[in-house]
């Protein structure tokens, strides 16, 4: 049996929370049911959610929700034939039950020669400390003095007239998987957030922006002091906004909306995309997209990374990888049945969750850092757009097409000067790819990390 370290061995005062022996013990009882069913192969999963969150407007707490469950999925292979069948009730003789009728369901299945359980070569074998749980659970009373923390400094920032609301939440998420050829793996991950949004102006004249911090150890969250001021900060700065005549000129994005552009790529190299032909990226592979100096790397593999895990939902060891390596695209994001139907061998990239087959999606994902500043990058520009804000989801993934609305920056002589909204930006990925420049100012916030960057040519639609 291959095994990974569950959390057992963490001690706190929620160690019934942090315990996944029940789990383990469950998915292991439902495979070797599946088999005992009938059942040539079999994996199951367990997943267990704990959250807990708090809004707050005016100094007052409007909402306390906590949410906690187990949920238990099973996937069987009788030949070629493949169900899914998951449920949270696991009481009584439900183990036994549950695997008979995702048996039968497997026997009328249609074939699928590209379904079945990764070879046993491939599964993790070691589990390395990614670090990813604190065992602290911050109190109620905590979550709400954050809250309540990041709104004052919010309020306390000159111009800002009002509060949109500061939250604060935590959680605990984890996974079990057991396998029949062997595999049993497990994670626990904590999170913890603080958010606020700011309001500046009144009825139709009114802004808003926000800020949050997110991590998985509460140690490594900016303060919530420091998240409201930069919230107020944001508001003030958009306020007395002004529509732009339709141009083309230089984009420059902020990080928090630049990472978008490497979730349009990643999403696009996706392997169960290119085996339906639905992707602009489809005959790509191996191709140059990028400059050069241009690296995406995903590392699931980063200590205390958002989304770091040693395994995939098929037991599969995850590795660090540049998806895109000196501007080329190197890879697929790929499971097993999508790797076999492309001829090609799996990533380890597979998600799933337990009423779901697997499918492929990413990690902790990044755009390696340029070698410019934010302010040399835009130093040249005579106008142009500086865009801190994105809306809507107009991107076409089959052609490359791209068309979001957008507030920001205008950009004149180099310099942002006043606030800019209601307007649209235009291009197809293609080309915003070659023309990509990135700055020096990464830094690991979300899931998806990229630096400042600038596009060449695109057409914003103004008045």
């Amino acid at each position: 049996m291959i095994s990974s370290p569950n959390a057992t061995s963490v001690r706190s005062d929620n160690s019934d929370l942090l315990d996944q022996s029940a789990l383990s013990n469950l998915a292991q009882r439902l495979v070797e049911a599946a088999k005992r069913a009938g059942a040539d192969a079999a994996d199951a999963v367990a997943v267990r959610g704990v959250s807990h969150g708090v809004e707050v407007r005016d100094g007052k707490v409007e909402a306390s929700e906590r949410s906690e469950g187990d949920d238990v999925g099973l996937r069987v292979f009788v030949g070629r034939r493949q169900a899914v069948i998951s449920t949270n009730d696991m009481s009584g003789d439900s183990a036994a039950q549950l695997a008979e009728r995702a048996v039968a369901m497997a026997r009328v299945a249609p074939d699928d020669k590209y379904v079945g359980l990764a070879d046993p070569e491939l599964l993790a074998k070691t589990f390395p400390d990614l670090d990813v749980l604190d065992p602290v659970v911050p109190s109620v009373g905590e979550l709400e003095r954050r809250a309540i923390e990041a709104e004052q400094a919010a309020l306390a920032v000159s111009g800002v007239t009002k509060s949109g609301g500061a939250s604060a939440s935590t959680g605990i998420g984890g996974m079990v998987l057991v396998t029949s050829t062997g595999f049993h793996g497990s994670y626990l991950r904590s999170s913890h957030g603080v958010s606020m949004t700011a309001i500046v102006g009144d009825g139709t004249k009114m802004e808003r922006d926000y800020a949050f911090t997110s991590a998985l150890h509460a140690s490594d969250l900016e303060s919530p002091a420091a998240v409201g001021k930069l919230a107020g900060e944001r508001t003030v700065a958009r306020a007395n906004p002004r529509k732009v005549a339709t141009c083309k000129v230089p984009v420059v994005y902020d990080p928090r909306v630049s990472n978008s552009l490497v979730g349009h790529v990643i999403g696009a190299a996706n392997g169960a995309s290119v085996a339906r032909k639905t992707t602009f990226l489809k005959d790509s592979l191996g191709k140059q997209l990028f400059s050069s100096n241009i690296r995406i790397i995903d590392d699931p593999l980063r200590v205390r990374g958002l989304r770091s895990q040693s395994f995939d939902a098929e037991g599969v060891a995850t590795v660090k990888r540049a998806l895109i390596d000196d501007g080329v695209l190197t890879t697929w994001l790929l499971d097993c049945a999508t790797a076999r139907e492309l001829g090609l061998q799996t990533t380890g990239h597979a998600h799933r969750g337990v009423s779901s087959s697997p499918s492929p999606g990413a990690y902790n994902l990044h755009m390696e850092a340029g070698d410019v500043s934010p302010e040399d990058l835009i130093a040249d520009i005579k106008e142009g757009f500086y865009v801190t804000d994105l809306i809507g989801s107009g991107v076409n993934g089959v052609t490359g097409d791209y068309s979001r609305g957008a507030g920001g920056f205008w950009i004149e002589n180099g310099k942002l000067t006043y606030a800019v909204s209601e307007i649209t930006i235009a291009g197809h990925l293609f080309e915003m790819f070659k023309s990509l420049v990135p700055a020096n100012d990464l830094s690991f916030k979300y899931g998806v990390n990229a630096p400042t960057v600038r596009v060449e040519g695109l057409t914003i639609a103004g008045r």
